[in-house]
């Protein structure tokens, strides 16, 4: 089995860190991602979309759901099915929760305060499982990625969009420019928050490349692997199938 390239020792601790990282800078969270990645995730997530291709009355459980943009594009695609927004940051949760009161999709969706880790559903629930550049945050991407797979239904899809390492020169001395030291800076005048906005760029020096997050995909068991690196590989789609739970096909 491909390993995966994430440091799981001292995992509380990651996980403690990252934890507050996400409180401290909920307020903010929206406004710097517009500002960062120069409104591109919102293309990414639209591709995602269309991909997935979602039908009426399917369902879906997002983890590390933030303030719930993703959570909000299933509920509305989806326009019956249930929706669960999982996130470990209340302060995520609250401003999410206030969003989709907003739009009148509270009774759609239903926010929970949980691990991605092990997630409190029986096997086969949901007909997506999805995770927003969060996977790279975790302490143990494969067992994140277990899960998904665990609570999708068979057939289901499992689905991470996430920053990604562009492989193109020059486009990734300008990137890693931009990441590493203009990111951080923008941050701390927009956010008054540098430490956690330098940490953002060294959580990526571990993570997968879209190749080998896809070796990861397809040796845990998903079928039909498929990666999508996007804006010159500074994002990547992934989508698996879960194959039959009996035949494994």
């Amino acid at each position: 089995m491909t390993k995966s390239k994430t440091p799981v020792k001292n995992s509380k601790t990651k996980e403690e860190f990252v934890h507050s990282v996400f409180e401290s800078i909920a307020p903010k969270y929206d406004l710097m991602n517009n500002i960062l990645s120069f409104n591109r995730h919102k293309a990414w997530r639209k591709f995602t979309m269309k991909k997935m291709n979602v039908q009426p009355g399917e369902t879906a459980i997002d983890l590390c759901c933030g303030t719930c943009d993703w959570t909000i594009s299933l509920a509305k695609a989806s326009g019956t099915g249930k929706m669960v927004g999982l996130d470990f940051s209340q302060n995520m949760l609250d401003y999410g929760a206030e969003k989709i009161k907003q739009l009148h999709l509270d009774k759609q969706i239903k926010l929970i305060q949980g691990n991605a880790m092990s997630l409190p559903f029986d096997d086969n629930t949901f007909d997506y499982a999805t995770i927003g550049f969060a996977l790279r945050n975790v302490p143990d991407l494969e067992q994140v990625i277990r899960e998904m797979q665990r609570v999708v239904k068979p057939g289901g899809l499992v689905v991470s969009l996430e920053l990604s390492k562009p492989t193109w020169q020059p486009f990734k001395s300008i990137y890693y420019f931009y990441f590493q030291r203009v990111l951080p800076f923008l941050g701390k005048m927009i956010a008054q928050k540098y430490e956690q906005y330098k940490w953002l760029p060294e959580s990526l020096i571990h993570f997968p490349d879209h190749k080998q997050l896809a070796a990861i995909f397809t040796n845990l068991g998903l079928k039909n692997v498929q990666a999508y690196p996007l804006t010159g590989g500074v994002a990547a789609l992934h989508i698996g199938t879960k194959g039959n739970t009996k035949s494994g096909e």
